[in-house]
């Protein structure tokens, strides 16, 4: 299960088990099941509690993953950094994708609108 993008108080309410809606009772089943749990936080910077909340859920089993691009690819277009961190996002997930190139691969594809 992946959520993009996780908001503070989603996170939080994952972290100290306390769901308020389906989408949380269902990142808790993850977490409890030992199932996969992505969580993409939205807000910046991080308060100190959000960081305790992203330990916690961390500690529980869940992957942090922060929408930060890497940049190093060379990225030109708005859409190349959305696909860097959906790349990563279903790397995660085991989805197979070529949305983004790595290292020692060949160059990834390209979009239309590059040429």
């Amino acid at each position: 299960m992946a959520i993009v993008p996780c908001s503070g108080g989603t996170l939080g309410r994952i972290a100290c088990g306390a769901s308020s809606n389906l989408i949380e009772r269902a990142a808790e089943v993850c977490l409890k099941e030992r199932r996969k749990l992505i969580l993409v936080p939205r807000e910046t910077p991080y308060s100190e509690i959000m960081i305790e909340n992203m330990l916690r859920v961390t500690r529980a089993g869940a992957i942090v993953l922060p929408a930060s691009p890497g940049f190093y690819a060379g990225e030109t277009r708005i859409e190349q950094v959305i696909d860097f961190i959906v790349s990563r996002v279903l790397d995660q997930l085991g989805v197979e994708n070529a949305l983004m190139q790595r290292y020692g691969e060949p160059a990834r594809r390209r979009h239309p609108e590059d040429e």
